[in-house]
């Protein structure tokens, strides 16, 4: 069976996550969440307090990840243990950055990407997914929105959890993050060329849902 594949890239905070996982369920897709995957790691590293890059390469083998699949649904377990919801963290989020500039990283997790997307209709995301991971998806788009913006709707997110960081926390790590993931030397986040380039600064969740669904079943030929 021929599988449709769909790439959505961009920084940190642009919603891709989100609407990607919204799409997915709309269209009966599997949507896959690679910043997950590198969070995860992140969090192994973590936790068992790893500094150096060689001694994380080393770790690597010991490192059992699979994603699981619940009513369509991605959850992440680590070594047997669902992290789903502990690799949503800003401090977690800023070494995964770091993590995914590491070659040996990427290799990793390249196969397990590229294994899904064969098997299935994904929606995948992350920043390198149509320029590296799927450079022949049927479609890419580059969804973006400016720092103030995507530092606006992080802060709204997390502002109910204890020691939520401040707006101008969240923003200032965000242009760090932009900066570490378009600067790094290893499939640095930028848009493909055949990409759809979408900024949501001024759009709404649904407004952007609407639009990539029907920029999906104009370019995919869905019925």
């Amino acid at each position: 069976m021929k599988t449709m594949n769909v790439a959505i890239d961009g920084p940190a905070g642009a919603g891709k996550s989100s609407i990607a996982r919204e799409l997915a369920a709309e269209l009966g897709f599997i949507y896959v969440d690679t910043g997950a995957l590198y969070r995860a790691i992140a969090l192994y590293i973590q936790q068992h307090n790893l500094c150096n890059k060689q001694d994380i390469i080393r770790q690597l083998p010991k490192i059992d990840l699979k994603i699981k699949f619940i009513g369509g649904t991605q959850c992440i377990l680590l070594n047997g243990e669902d992290v789903t919801d502990d690799i949503r963290t800003p401090e977690i989020s800023m070494l995964a950055s770091k993590v995914s500039a590491i070659p040996e990283v990427r290799d990793f997790l390249f196969d397990l990407q590229q294994k899904i997307a064969k098997e299935h209709h994904v929606i995948m995301d992350g920043r390198d997914i149509g320029t590296v991971v799927l450079p022949d998806a049927d479609l890419k788009i580059f969804l973006t929105a400016s720092p103030e913006e995507r530092a606006s709707r992080r802060y709204l997110e997390l502002q109910e959890k204890p020691d939520a960081p401040t707006y101008e926390q969240i923003l200032q790590d965000i242009k760090k993050r932009d900066y570490q993931d378009t600067h790094r030397e290893i499939a640095p986040l930028r848009q493909a060329e055949d990409a759809v380039l979408i900024d949501t600064t001024n759009m709404g969740f649904h407004e952007v849902c609407d639009a990539l669904l029907e920029l999906m079943e104009e370019r995919l030929d869905l019925e």
